[in-house]
């Protein structure tokens, strides 16, 4: 695998981890936390398009 690929997809999972989780939250009850999970969500994807937006995926 490429590093830039895989790098792109921790990314990725993570933000899928972090909105799972916020889902599983708000459906549990913890409904503050689960905003305060989901907003984790775009946080995650903005900061690997700081990381990642300069390199080219070949």
């Amino acid at each position: 695998m490429d590093k830039i690929f895989l790098s792109k997809l921790v990314f990725i999972v993570a933000a899928g981890a972090s909105f799972l989780f916020s889902v599983y939250l708000w459906f549990s009850g913890s409904n503050e936390q689960g905003i305060f999970v989901g907003i984790w969500v775009p946080s995650s994807l903005s900061f690997g398009t700081l990381m990642l937006g300069g390199k080219a995926d070949e």
